[in-house]
């Protein structure tokens, strides 16, 4: 048995493999980025006529609201996923302002390391995890 075997995303901090706190699936993932983005294009339709720049900037609204007061955005919590803090305690106000902004850039979302964290998680500290 390898040591890789018993290694899993989260692992180093103390996350448990499955179950909540576990870090979700990219499946999970995918899952609340599409319900964002479909509310995100609703509200855009609505009010701004699918114009480009309102779906990001609705995007990023709704992301940062959602982590300031929830813990993660509306598609976070249709997928039963939240933003934790990697040093424990309160989330802050920094990190659910900042990590959708580097969204909206992509890469730092795609570039991922073992935990299966972003760079923009990496970058405010935080990580994905189960509710």
């Amino acid at each position: 048995m390898t040591s890789h075997e018993n290694d899993w995303p989260g692992k180093r901090f103390g996350l448990p493999q499955e179950g909540p706190r576990s870090t979700p699936t990219y499946l999970r993932r995918a899952a609340g980025l599409v319900v964002d983005w479909a509310l995100s294009l609703g509200i855009a339709a609505l009010f701004f006529n699918f114009e480009g720049f309102a779906i990001l900037l609705v995007f990023v609204v709704l992301s940062a609201l959602g982590g300031l007061f929830a813990a993660g955005s509306p598609g976070h919590l249709v997928a039963r996923i939240r933003i934790a803090p990697i040093k424990g305690g309160a989330l802050g106000v920094v990190a659910p302002i900042v990590r959708p902004l580097l969204i909206t850039l992509v890469l730092p979302a795609v570039l991922v390391d073992s935990d299966m964290r972003g760079l923009h998680d990496r970058l405010v500290g935080t990580i994905l995890v189960v509710r």
